[in-house]
């Protein structure tokens, strides 16, 4: 399901414009995974954005209407072999995709991405990014650390300086694995379902609905920990979630494995220690040791909790500069910045497509925006340790996440073949599929 920021909160209106046209002449956006339609109770709302207005649905029998200017896609539900067709030359599709690349390979492929028009991801190259969505801003960085004495006293009762804590276990980034080589040459206290080592002290801790949501419990337990294991699910630039965010905030230092370029983001030089600096997991354990035993070296990587401690203006300038909120009622949550981003461009579509008709021989007709690589362009899956060529040939993470990823390759391509034939029968897409495998044995 989709992630914390979608509370149910009043619709949002939005700051109002001068646009005088009735409901009947406004263009119209189909939510197409209708589930993430950000307004209650009803399933049509009326939309004011800066540029102009927009009747906003999500009832599908709308699809084929002249007025439906755009489909908007949740990249989770979206399946090459369910998408809409055939492809209307008058509507764009739109993606929102904040969620792992894991969940859908496709869109990490160009033929996938570039099935959309307009993108909202985490990678900053998107249209209308959504990278810090599990950052509600500096004061959530600030919060104050356990200090280092109560941390040093947990360590001598036998807990370990490092936390793992995981209950999803068979994911793309192969985290498991590392970890398992980790765990020979330092003590990490493991609590989730993956490499389970120890148990959480109460039942009312145990409950993974209390892991969760930020449970105060919870979170004091976790907090005393020096160092977490930050591991995302899934690699790709600026796929960053509240595994790296959350330890920040209670002051455990993040042993981070994630976007490629999460430095990027940091609030200082010195905040997290990246697995992919050290050449094994037994040197990074040498260094964890020795952060352990030298609490001076151990509280530089806390700094940024220090006032004027956030030194990093990129950082700073994109909370400041980023429309939508996190859990803060007085923005609008990205859901509704999106719908209003997508809008915009439909109505200032509308606009020049009218002055082409007025003057064609003056002005061109607007040409389609089309998504790029860059816009999701996650890399194919590795193994957490070790090489491919290293893995047996049962391994079932190889059978699993490489399969799945070149096979939504071929998926793309064969939607984006189904297209250009302006194909109309959805269950001729496995016979496409059949052709592209084909054509490739042959090339082989």
């Amino acid at each position: 399901p989709p992630g914390a920021a979608f509370v149910a909160a009043a619709s949002y209106r939005g700051p109002g414009n001068n646009d005088t046209r009735s409901n009947k002449a406004l263009p119209i956006l189909l939510w197409w995974s209708g589930s993430l339609f950000p307004h209650f109770p009803g399933d049509t709302e009326r939309i004011d954005c800066p540029r102009g207005s927009c009747l906003v649905t999500r009832s599908r029998g709308v699809a084929r209407h002249r007025r439906t200017k755009a489909l908007i896609f949740y990249g989770t539900d979206f399946r090459a072999y369910e998408a809409p067709l055939p492809r209307l030359p008058h509507q764009t599709w739109a993606l929102f995709h904040e969620e792992s690349p894991m969940n859908n390979y496709l869109l990490s492929h160009s033929p996938g991405i570039r099935l959309f028009n307009y993108t909202a991801t985490f990678r900053r190259e998107s249209d209308y990014p959504l990278t810090l969505q599990w950052l509600p801003g500096t004061e959530y960085l600030r919060a104050p650390a356990v200090p280092l004495a109560e941390k040093d006293a947990w360590r001598r009762k036998g807990y370990g300086p490092v936390l793992y804590m995981q209950s999803h276990c068979d994911v793309p980034s192969d985290r498991d694995r590392y970890v398992r080589q980790l765990m020979k040459y330092i003590q990490v206290d493991s609590y989730g379902k993956c490499l389970n080592n120890r148990e959480l002290p109460s039942e009312r801790l145990r409950d993974t609905s209390t892991a969760t949501t930020e449970d105060s419990e919870f979170m004091t337990f976790i907090a005393r920990y020096k160092f977490h294991l930050a591991l995302e699910n899934a690699i790709c630039d600026d796929y960053m979630t509240e595994k790296l965010w959350r330890p920040m905030h209670l002051g455990a230092v993040p042993v981070y494995r994630g976007s490629p370029a999460v430095r990027d983001w940091m609030p200082n030089n010195l905040s997290i220690i990246l697995i992919d600096d050290f050449d094994s997991p037994r040197e990074l354990a040498k260094y964890l040791d020795f952060l352990d035993k030298n609490g001076e070296e151990y509280l530089k990587y806390l700094e940024y909790k220090n006032v004027g401690g956030i030194k990093n203006e990129f950082l700073l300038e994109s909370l400041e500069k980023r429309e939508w909120g996190v859990n803060d009622m007085t923005l609008p949550n990205y859901l509704n910045g999106f719908e209003c981003f997508i809008c915009d461009k439909e109505n200032t579509r509308l606009k020049e497509e009218q002055e082409h008709k007025k003057s064609p021989g003056k002005i061109p007709a607007p040409r389609p925006h089309i998504a790029q690589f860059k816009h999701m362009g996650c890399p194919m899956p590795t193994p957490g340790f070790g090489s491919i060529e290293d893995l047996s040939e049962g391994d079932s993470w190889k059978e699993m996440w490489l399969q799945d990823y070149w096979q939504s390759l071929d998926q793309g391509e064969a939607l984006t073949a189904m297209i250009h034939h302006n194909e109309s029968h959805q269950g001729r897409f496995w016979d496409y599929m059949h052709e592209i495998f084909l054509k490739r044995t042959r090339h082989h």
